[in-house]
């Protein structure tokens, strides 16, 4: 039994590529691409820090740093396959096809902020930890019983496979051979828990092998290795081969949430011989100036970002105001008596429906 998962990596640091078996895949436009998703979903992630510091969105869970986990990841999915995403993933609906307004809604407590676009299968953000691996798992088992190729492909930390529910999502994946990736975001914490606390274990990817299904370790700074991991991971399962654990080895900038002091638990020194040397936007930079493909498009790229953005938080603001409906409304399928009372007295305090 092989004990071994060494991190793949196709883009090293400093932008050189390390691994040529993907080296005619990574066209000028492709690079482009991933940059360019990258880039607007790390702006979108810093206006969102700035919006909850001005009071204009509740608590808000960054992700600045895991950006080619998340693009990486999301890029290697077809239009009809199912996301199940946490509260930190929305770098990865974005790119799925999310509405920014939708995004921004869901920080300010409304309903509307889980509503995919029309036809995409976009699970609202799982705040319990590790509860959406058995929704994706239960999808993808009935995807599979309909005779379809879709998959689920599923995002959590490395505190979820602490919870039961890791666990019993792979094994009942392995089972049933369900069409689901799990994809594992291992950036070192699970809010102050570092990693050597939550397991014993070298690496995340190594738990596979208990389901007899395939483990893989990948840098989850390198965009290139999340792309092509994932993509064949997804082809794999399609062709009714099961899933696969993915461990995506990455680092977060920024606190667990905006309530949260990482500076009370982590060497925050550490950010910065990271920004230096690890980090997945500027990795591509360097990658597309060492091999020709940077050119003046890329340099409005910030510009047209920061436009769309704040367009997003026009439309926001501009929402009209929450139905108070909605507080009860979706707590049951059908509302029950006690519910029904309480929706009723409390709109009598409140003097109406809205």
């Amino acid at each position: 039994m092989d004990l071994t998962f060494p991190i793949k990596q196709i883009v090293d640091g400093k932008g050189q590529l390390v691994d040529e078996t993907y080296k005619d895949r990574l066209t000028k436009d492709f690079v482009h691409q991933v940059y360019q998703k990258m880039l607007f979903a790390r702006m979108f992630d810093k206006k969102c820090v700035n919006l909850q510091r001005q009071g204009r969105i509740g608590t808000y869970v960054p992700f600045e740093g895991q950006e080619a986990s998340q693009v990486g990841s999301a890029l290697a999915l077809s239009e009809d396959d199912w996301m199940f995403p946490t509260y930190r993933d929305h770098g990865a609906t974005l790119t799925f096809g999310a509405s920014m307004r939708n995004i921004l809604l869901y920080w300010q407590g409304r309903y509307e902020g889980v509503l995919p676009p029309e036809g995409k299968k976009i699970f609202p953000p799982a705040v319990p930890i590790a509860s959406q691996l058995l929704h994706a798992t239960g999808a993808a088992w009935a995807e599979k019983k309909k005779g379809t190729d879709r998959v689920s492909i599923v995002y959590f930390g490395d505190g979820a496979t602490s919870e039961g529910d890791f666990h019993e999502g792979l094994n009942f994946a392995s089972v049933f051979q369900a069409p689901v990736i799990f994809f594992n975001q291992n950036n070192g914490f699970a809010i102050s828990v570092p990693i050597s606390r939550q397991m014993h274990s070298k690496t995340i990817a190594q738990k596979a092998l208990a389901y007899d299904i395939e483990g893989v370790r990948i840098d989850g700074n390198d965009i290139f290795a999340v792309y092509f991991t994932t993509l064949n991971a997804i082809e794999k399962a399609r062709r009714g081969h099961g899933p696969t654990l993915i461990e995506a080895v990455t680092w977060r900038y920024g606190a667990h949430t905006t309530s949260d002091d990482p500076s009370k638990y982590r060497d925050q020194s550490e950010n910065e011989l990271r920004r230096e040397n690890y980090d997945p936007v500027t990795r591509v930079e360097k990658f597309m100036k060492n091999n020709g493909m940077w050119d003046e498009s890329m340099e409005t790229l910030e510009q047209k970002a920061s436009e769309e953005i704040e367009a997003a938080v026009k439309e926001m603001e501009g929402a009209p105001p929450a139905d108070r409906n909605h507080l009860f409304d979706h707590v049951f399928e059908r509302t029950p008596w006690p519910i029904a009372e309480q929706k009723e007295q409390f709109l009598q305090l409140r003097g109406g429906n809205v």
